[in-house]
């Protein structure tokens, strides 16, 4: 067995179990904090920090749906699915996205709906510490959720954290409305503070949304091409002559890159393979353990010659003329690179 696959696969297992740890937290806290937000609601009567339990009751419901997402996507590869699981984490993300709109809608409507109807606040005092408290932790969550999610190629791990802290940025929010009207007596802000916010979760749900389809139909991810393409560039070594037809799709927490290498002709297959070990090493390093890499080596031909910097080379038929910088987008294309005849 490969040593690069099988390293590579304990890593995504455990990277898997990893991630449905975390989300095993942020669900616990979750419910929590949901208990705290309802809490609140009763003593204040106020409509904004409804908007808040709300959007907590998605961030449980969310926070269940991704849970299970995890679990799903830690399960090891198997006949059924050569790839794995990982884009459950998609599927996940895309109910998570499209709860925080409703959510948002529904915030909306409660909002216009105290502003015609207005109710008098109470115990705002009491209020403003439960859910200043709650902003304090799901801040820090979603801070820790966020960072490992990306550490671990999750997207269900980022989506619960961006969700964590949109939460937090609405209820400091609510938080500041709260206190002006504790201050001014104005209860009509309560219902511009939560429309507000109401309108920040639709946003919020969109984005989410589209970065699940995006995942699920395979979508260039155009920044982690950039940076794979500017570390190639940067660690180019001699012997590889060439690279072209670069793709990489996402499986979840998995990246599974496939390109085309050029190699010297006369290298037999284990100098050949050595230099795709070179490769597989330079962007599982960068790019995390859990990265399948499929390498078709092409041997050079006489065109090859003039792009080819290798010093030492005892077949050159051609002169060295320069070196073709890879780019994203030549690195893309599905043939060999070289110069035009008038270089």
């Amino acid at each position: 067995m490969n040593k690069f696959y099988f390293y590579g696969k304990l890593a995504e297992v455990e990277t898997g179990r990893e991630n449905l740890r975390i989300q095993k937290w942020v669900v616990s806290i979750g419910v929590c904090l949901f208990l705290i937000k309802i809490v609140a609601y009763f003593l204040t009567r106020s409509v904004a920090i409804l908007t808040d339990a709300l959007e907590s009751t998605v961030n449980v419901i969310a926070g269940f749906i991704g849970l299970y997402s995890l679990f799903v996507a830690a399960k090891p590869r198997d006949e059924n699915h050569p790839y794995g699981h990982g884009k459950a984490e998609f599927l996940s993300a895309a109910v998570e996205g499209t709860l925080i709109g409703v959510a948002g809608l529904f915030i909306i409507y409660e909002a216009i709906d105290n502003l015609l109807h207005p109710r008098e606040l109470q115990k705002l005092d009491y209020g403003i510490i439960l859910v200043a408290f709650t902003a304090l932790v799901n801040f820090a969550m979603g801070y820790y959720s966020v960072r490992q999610g990306k550490k671990n190629n999750s997207l269900a791990l980022v989506a619960s954290g961006k969700h964590l802290q949109s939460d937090t940025y609405s209820t400091l929010g609510i938080i500041v409305g709260l206190a002006l009207i504790y201050v001014t007596h104005i209860q009509w802000i309560d219902g511009v503070v939560a429309i507000l916010f109401g309108v920040l979760l639709i946003i919020t749900g969109y984005r989410i949304l589209r970065s699940s389809i995006a995942g699920i139909m395979d979508e260039a991810d155009r920044d982690l091409l950039l940076k794979m393409v500017d570390l190639l560039n940067k660690h180019r070594r001699e012997n590889w002559i060439d690279l072209h037809n670069l793709r990489v799709i996402k499986y979840g927490g998995q990246l599974h890159v496939d390109c085309h290498l050029t190699v010297p002709w006369y290298f037999n297959v284990h100098e050949a393979h050595r230099e795709i070990d070179e490769l597989s090493s330079l962007i599982r390093n960068e790019f995390g353990s859990t990265l399948e890499l499929f390498v078709h080596s092409d041997g050079c031909l006489d065109f090859s010659c003039r792009i080819c910097t290798k010093k030492d080379c005892t077949v050159r038929q051609q002169p060295f003329v320069k070196q073709v910088p890879w780019t994203l987008e030549n690195l893309a294309q599905n043939k060999k690179h070289q110069l035009n005849p008038g270089v």
